[in-house]
Order: C-alpha cells, then structure tokens, then sequence
C-alpha cells in the first residue's frame, strides 16, 4: 500500500524529477516570445504560437515531440515536407501590391541591395567552420523573411531550424528597434529631409498581372531549385490582380494564411527544446543572423545614398532600408523615421516599393543559392 502511494507520488512530481537545467530557461525564453507578442505586440500572430510551442516541448515527459506526438505530427506533415512556409507565400503574394515597385522599377535595385547582407554572412559562416549548407541556412535569415528561411533550413539543414526560424522571426519582429540607429547612422539631416513627393498610380491592370507571370516565367528558368518559392507567392499575387477568384484570394490572405501561420507557429516552438537548443552553435547563428540582418540594413541605405548622388538628389536614402523583406514593416518604419526630420514627408509608397523588390529579392536570392547548390552537387 505505501509503495503504491509512494509510486503515486513519484508519478505526479516525475516531470519535477525529469528536469533538465536547460528546460527552465527556455521556458523562461517561450514567456519573453510572449511577453514580446502580447505586451510589446511585436509579430504577435507569430511570437505567441512560437512561445508557447517553446513551454510545452521543454516541459518533460509531456512527449509532444516524440513519435507520433501531437506537435510531432504537425512538425512532419507541415514543415518537413515544406507545405506551411509554401501555403504562407500564397498568402503573402495574395497580400502584396507591386503597384509602387512597378511605378519606379529602379527602386527594385534598392531590394536586391538589401540582400547582400545574406551573401556576406553566408562567407562569414564558413570562415567559422560550418558545413556549406549550413552555411547558406544561416546566410538566409538575412532575407528577414520566416518562410523563406524555413523552407531553406528544413531541406538542407534541419538540426539548425529551431535557431534559424527563431532568429528569422524573433528578428523581423525587431526591425523597428535595431533599424533607426543605423538608419540615423549613415545619413545625414539633410538626406533624411528630402521630400519625394508622391508617387503616381498609372500601372494598369495588364501590367500587374503579367508582371507575376513574366517573374515566374524568367526566374524559373534562371533558377529552377527556388520555383516553389517564386511560384507560390506569385500566384497569390496573380489571383490578387486578376479579379476574377475574389474567394480563392480572400482564403489565402486570411484563413489559410491564419491556420498556418498557427500550426507553422507553433512548431517552430516545438523544436526548442532546451537540450539541443541551448549550445553553443546556437549562440552563434543568433549573432550572425543579427549581423546579416544589420548588414542588409547597412546595404540598402549606402545604396539609397549612391542613387541619391545620381540623381542629383531625388532619392531619400532612408527608403533602402526598406531593402529587406520585413514587408510591410520595414516601410512603416522609413516613414516614421522620414517624418521625424521633415512632417510633409511622405516615404511610406516609395518605402513600400523598396520592400516589396526586397520581398522579391529575398526570395530570387534564396533560388539562386538553391540552384548554386544543386548545381555544384553539394546536395
């Protein structure tokens, strides 16, 4: 009888018992995601799933993770087969205006520039002794741009996911916090004063929905690895232009994008597990993910600021940093920054401009290096 009471209460503290040292700080780290997402409303559609994904895999003996376990389950069908950050670039596409890219053509070399952060990390991580696919999974976080990042790491190296997601999101969440120094940094009063002016709206309509059928078409062909990257977030942008499948886009933005973006959330969470989370590997692909993030930043403005010389002094270069593909966050973060130094400054469609050539040229930048990859046999 007292052995079977004593068995009992063993069996009620067994996850007290079980405890590794590591599990209390990563519970620790799923309630800052929380916090960050609730209280500060950072990314909160992402960092509150994320969280509370990272509480319940490091809560032990619970075997949510383990074969046949239910985030375990969702992990494989979702993103180890790639459908979540796919079904996410639907509606992403679905959501995206090129109407200010295609106004100004030229702005998408501001996109492109804001990509070269991830090739100068990509160098960096081998120079550090990681593998050349690791390498280029760790170089992709500098696309600030989860999916993307996701869908790269989970095919090439999936034992760094839960570090390349985590500091794909967590860093995009914060683009608003570590892009105004540096923005403030490399220009001067003067340049972050000039006014733009408005942006005309004379794309038509045919132009719009070629546009996603011509990028499919010429990217593909240029690098196929990356196709259902550029596929999916050009069809979602087709069906937004074409205005004959008003539910399909509809679906896309709102409920499909919302289901995945929880299951995607939330087993993300799931592969940090403080035992192999908490290393000192992981530490590193943290720094350097900041790093090409903050590079990215460095890129777009200085290349703002070249466009502004030959221009003889039309461009703001504050819309480089716009360069990234934290879309549409990093835009609203050049307005206000804009209307600090000058209140009839109105950047916010040319910043959009910027960003959605950064939301294209992270992708590109992710086909091109898949491609590279295939095409060098590394894989």
């Amino acid at each position: 009888m007292i052995d079977a009471i004593t068995g009992g209460l063993n069996g009620l503290v067994a996850g007290f018992v079980h405890l590794h040292w590591s599990n209390p700080i990563m519970i620790l780290v799923g309630l800052l995601l929380l916090y960050l997402g609730i209280k500060k409303g950072f990314e909160p559609l992402l960092l509150v799933p994320i969280g509370f994904g990272a509480i319940l895999v490091n809560i032990p003996l619970a075997g949510l993770m383990d074969e046949g376990g239910f985030l375990r389950v969702i992990y494989d069908a979702g993103v180890m087969t790639e459908i979540f950050p796919l079904l996410i670039f639907v509606g992403i596409g679905a959501m995206t205006d090129f109407g200010p890219l295609l106004e100004n053509p030229k702005i998408f070399l501001l996109g492109a520039a804001g990509q070269f952060g991830i090739f100068l990390t990509l160098a960096l991580a081998l120079a550090l002794g990681f593998t050349k696919l690791e390498a280029v999974s760790i170089g992709i976080i500098g696309a600030c741009d989860g999916p993307t990042a996701i869908y790269v790491t989970s095919q090439y190296a999936p034992h760094l996911l839960g570090a390349v997601s985590v500091a794909a999101y967590s860093y995009m969440s914060l683009v608003p916090v570590f892009q105004p120094p540096i923005m403030k940094l490399l220009t001067t009063k003067e340049e972050r004063m000039i006014n733009m002016g408005t942006v005309k709206k004379s794309v038509s309509k045919t132009t719009k929905i070629i546009f996603p059928l011509v990028v499919t078409v010429v990217a593909g062909l240029i690098a196929p690895r990356g196709l259902p990257l550029l596929g999916t977030i050009m069809l979602g942008n087709l069906m937004r232009e074409c205005g004959v499948v008003e539910r399909l886009t509809k679906a896309s933005e709102n409920e499909i994008a919302n289901i995945v973006t929880l299951l995607l959330g939330i087993s993300i969470g799931a592969t940090m597990d403080g035992r192999v989370f908490l290393t000192y590997q992981t530490l590193i692909i943290l720094a350097l993910g900041l790093l090409a993030i903050c590079l990215d930043t460095v890129c777009g403005v200085l290349f703002g600021k070249l466009m502004n010389i030959v221009t003889r002094g039309k461009i703001n270069p504050l819309i480089g940093a716009a360069g990234i593909s934290a879309y549409p966050m990093a835009a609203r973060v050049v307005q206000k920054e804009g209307q600090k130094y000058n209140r009839q400054n109105y950047l916010l469609m040319h910043a959009m401009g910027a960003n959605t050539g950064g939301q294209v040229g992270s992708v590109i930048a992710a086909a091109i290096m898949l491609s590279v990859i295939n095409g060098m046999g590394i894989i």
